[in-house]
C-alpha cells in the first residue's frame, strides 16, 4: 500500500484528503458553497454576469405548486426537472415527449401526471437534497447536445467538467452517458469519462468503472481523438465561473447546446478526482503551477492562454 501511494504522488495525483486541507478548505469560503449548492443560486448569478445557462421554465417549491405543474408546463413538449440542491445527478427526471396525458422519459418509459407529482413531492420533501433539508424542483430547458457526440453518447446529454483553480483551467474531460449510467452523465452510475487536451480541445484517454477504454462500450465507436467544438468559449466560461462564484478551487459543468452553444450546467465546489485517471495526468503540478503564476495572469485571455500553453499534452 506505501508503495502504491509512492508511486502515485511521484506522478502527481492529487488525493481527497490532500485536495479537501489543501485546497478545497484553503481556498473556498464556507459562506460562499451556497452559490454553487444551490443551482437556481447558480443560475441567477450567471445570467447576471451574461452567460448562458438552460432556460428556467418554472420552479416548485411547495406541495401547492405541484397540481398546477401540469398546466404550467402544457406547451413544453420536453424539459428537465431536477433538484436545486441535489447531487451525483440524484433526483434529475429527463422528459423528452408526450404521449396523451402521459410524459415519455428519455429511456421511452411513459410516467403519469401522478408519477411526475410522486416525484416532485420527493424533490421539495428533500429526498436528493445535500443534507436532506427541504428543496426546490427546477424546470427547466432540455439541452439538444451538439451533433459531435451522436456517435458516442448513449440517449443522454454529455456535459464537460473543467477544473479551475485560482481562475485558471486546469484539468478537463467529457462525461459520456451510457446504458448503464442510464442516459445520465455521472461517472460513479457507469458514465465515461474521457479526457480533453487543454490546448486543442482533442479528447485523449477515458475511464469506464476506474478502467481505462477506447470506445463505447454501447455503439462501438472510439471516444479518443474527438475534436470538442468552441473549445476556447468553454475555457473563457470555466474561467468566468470562478469569477462569479468567488470560489478558488471549483469544478465546471458545462453542455454543448446544438442550437444555442456552451452553456453551464452546474458548478462543484468539490470535484471529484477521477478526472485525473481520465487524462492519465495528475493535478498536483498544475495546481502548483498555477500557485506560483496565477498573480500575473490579470485578464481572462491570458489565464486561458496560460492553460493552453502549460497543460496540453505536449507538456
Amino acid at each position: 500500500m506505501f508503495k502504491l501511494k509512492e508511486k502515485l504522488s511521484e506522478i502527481g495525483v492529487l488525493g481527497i484528503n490532500r485536495r479537501n486541507a489543501d485546497y478545497t478548505l484553503r481556498y473556498n469560503l464556507r459562506r460562499l458553497y451556497p452559490l454553487v449548492d444551490d443551482k437556481l443560486r447558480t443560475k441567477k448569478i450567471a445570467l447576471k454576469a451574461g452567460i448562458a445557462v438552460p432556460e428556467l421554465y418554472a420552479v416548485i417549491e411547495t406541495e401547492s405548486q405541484v397540481r398546477p405543474f401540469h398546466d404550467l408546463i402544457h406547451s413544453k413538449s420536453d424539459f428537465v426537472i431536477k433538484p436545486a440542491r441535489g447531487m451525483g445527478g440524484k433526483g434529475i427526471l429527463v422528459i423528452t415527449g408526450r404521449s396523451k396525458d402521459k410524459y415519455r422519459k428519455v429511456d421511452g418509459m411513459l410516467l403519469t401526471r401522478e408519477e411526475i407529482d410522486y416525484h416532485l413531492y420527493n424533490i421539495i420533501s428533500g429526498m436528493y437534497s445535500l443534507g436532506g433539508q427541504p428543496d426546490k424542483a427546477l424546470i427547466e430547458y432540455r439541452v439538444q447536445f451538439d451533433p459531435i457526440f451522436e456517435t458516442i453518447s448513449y440517449q443522454g446529454v454529455p456535459d464537460i467538467r473543467v477544473i479551475v483553480f485560482l481562475r485558471v483551467p486546469v484539468m478537463s474531460m467529457v462525461r459520456l452517458p451510457t446504458r448503464m449510467s442510464g442516459g445520465k452523465a455521472n461517472l460513479h452510475q457507469g458514465a465515461i469519462g474521457a479526457g480533453i487536451d487543454m490546448a486543442s480541445g482533442t479528447t485523449l484517454t477515458a475511464v469506464w468503472h476506474n478502467d481505462i477504454v477506447l470506445e463505447h462500450p454501447d455503439t462501438g465507436n472510439p471516444v479518443t481523438g474527438v475534436k470538442i467544438p468552441n473549445w476556447n468559449k468553454l475555457l473563457t466560461i470555466a474561467a468566468q465561473c470562478s469569477e462569479l462564484t468567488g470560489l478558488g478551487y471549483i469544478g465546471a459543468d458545462l453542455v454543448l447546446d446544438k442550437n444555442k452553444g456552451p452553456l453551464i450546467l452546474e458548478l462543484n465546489a468539490r470535484p471529484g478526482l477521477n478526472i485525473q485517471i481520465a487524462n492519465n495526468s495528475g493535478l498536483l503540478s498544475r495546481l502548483k503551477m498555477v500557485e506560483q503564476n496565477h498573480k500575473g495572469l490579470v485578464q481572462i485571455e491570458d489565464r486561458v492562454a496560460f492553460s493552453k500553453e502549460h497543460f496540453g499534452k505536449q507538456n
